[in-house]
């Protein structure tokens, strides 16, 4: 084999030069066929390669729900404490812990031997009282006139026998038969009788006047006090029967059968049954933006079957101690006889979408690098728009761009592959957002 000329006059040391000069640009040429280009081919290129099918949506704008998973508890909003309104021994208990209860159900009793002997008392008071007053109004009997005109004319005549006594004793003094002493004595006999008949008559003038009307008053004052004290030992009475004040379930028992109490002492203690209060824990990002009146959804594990609507009533504002979260309260009304304080609860927070912004399905998007695309379609064409996510509501986005418009087909199916400018061909056309 003969080796020209060229290559002949070469010595060794350029011949290994020219054989890694060689394997250098050989791996270049390989890299660059096997490797693609990370740069997105420019339009003329694209317009190269045959249409690719894609479906699109028309745009519109967003009216979608957010919804947020809060976690929560069941508080009593009320609670009460029945206590008794008077002294006395328990006698009986009617309810135990846990036991729901409804206003003005008897939930214990005392001993009332000492309030009936009470009421029996102010009744005797006012039978008498009444019986009083109805002499008065009445007036004296014609008996009692009678009565009283016999005494006077009795007292009369005694006055008379008395002043004949003294005539004759004073002539008797005169005779000199009886001493001064004795016509003194029987003076004092006369005058004694002439008071007599003064009482008696003033008695019988006061028979046949009647009542004055300020005794009548008075004695109606009287009677009217009596049924004073006839109610409040009848209201003491009725105090010895505990009855419950409002609607609730019994949290604790405060006393026994035989226990001593006095009045204003702690019985039962209980809790509202028809109106709960259920706290939840906001996430950190919404912490300072809900306010009153945004709806929830609540659930229960402890009652699989149940689900209620209702709002946010107020904001906590302060962090809960122990995950350092907000916490909003709602008021839970007329709440099933199984949810109770202190069970776990669950709620979906429905926060509305921005108006503005535009719903498309998850599909539409597209992400390159650290940013997410749509590609809308215009003359046959795929046209790449940057857009940026409002919040995730699952199988749908809410985006916004300032170059979308309503309308606007955008591409839901088939867009994973597409390169700005590159030829389409539309398989289907909807008219709204898949849901």
């Amino acid at each position: 084999m003969k080796i020209s000329m060229p290559f002949r006059r070469l010595n060794r040391s350029q011949l290994g030069l020219l054989g890694l000069l060689l394997l250098v640009g050989g791996g270049i040429v390989v890299w660059r066929t096997v490797t693609p280009s990370t740069q997105p081919p420019s339009a003329p290129m694209a317009q190269g390669f045959p249409p690719t099918t894609v479906e699109t949506i028309s745009l519109k704008r967003g009216e979608g729900l957010r919804r947020i998973q809060l976690l929560g508890q069941v508080e009593a909003s009320k609670s009460a404490t029945l206590r008794t309104q008077t002294a006395g021994t328990v006698e009986r208990v009617f309810v135990e812990v846990g036991d729901r209860v409804t206003p003005g159900m008897t939930i214990a009793t005392l001993d009332d031997a000492d309030q009936q002997l009470v009421l029996a008392e102010a009744k005797a008071k006012l039978a008498q009282a009444r019986s009083e007053l109805a002499r008065l109004e009445v007036g004296t009997r014609p008996e009692i006139i009678a009565q009283r005109e016999a005494e006077l004319r009795s007292m009369q005549a005694r006055e008379r026998e008395a002043q004949q006594n003294l005539k004759r004793y004073q002539e008797l003094v005169t005779a000199g038969a009886i001493s001064e002493k004795a016509l003194l004595e029987e003076r004092a006999a006369v005058d004694a009788t002439r008071a007599e008949r003064l009482k008696v008559q003033a008695a019988l003038a006061e028979a046949k006047a009647g009542p004055t009307q300020e005794e009548i008053a008075a004695q109606q004052a009287s009677v009217a006090a009596a049924v004073s004290a006839v109610n409040q030992a009848q209201l003491t009475l009725a105090r010895t029967q505990v009855k419950a004040s409002v609607a609730g379930i019994v949290r604790s028992r405060e006393v026994s059968v035989g226990d001593l109490v006095e009045s204003r002492d702690p019985v039962f203690t209980l809790v509202n049954s028809n109106e709960l209060d259920v706290f939840l824990e906001l996430p950190e990002q919404l912490s300072g933006s809900i306010t009153p009146g945004l709806p929830v959804q609540l659930t229960a594990r402890a009652i699989p079957n149940w689900q209620r609507r209702a709002t946010i009533s107020g904001v906590v504002p302060a962090a809960n101690a122990a995950s350092r979260r907000q916490m909003v309260r709602v008021r839970l009304q007329n709440p099933p006889q199984n949810l109770l304080p202190k069970m776990a609860i669950a709620a979906e927070l429905q926060l509305q979408v921005d108006p503005n912004s535009f719903v498309v399905p998850r599909d539409a998007l597209v992400r390159r690098d650290e940013n997410w695309l749509v590609y809308t379609v215009a003359n046959g064409k795929a046209t790449q728009v940057e857009v940026k996510l409002v919040v995730d509501m699952g199988e749908t986005m809410a985006i916004s761009s300032d170059q979308l418009q309503v309308g606007q087909p955008v591409v839901v199916r088939g867009g994973e592959a597409l390169m700005p400018g590159a030829p389409v061909q539309i398989a289907e056309q909807n008219t709204r957002p898949d849901s």
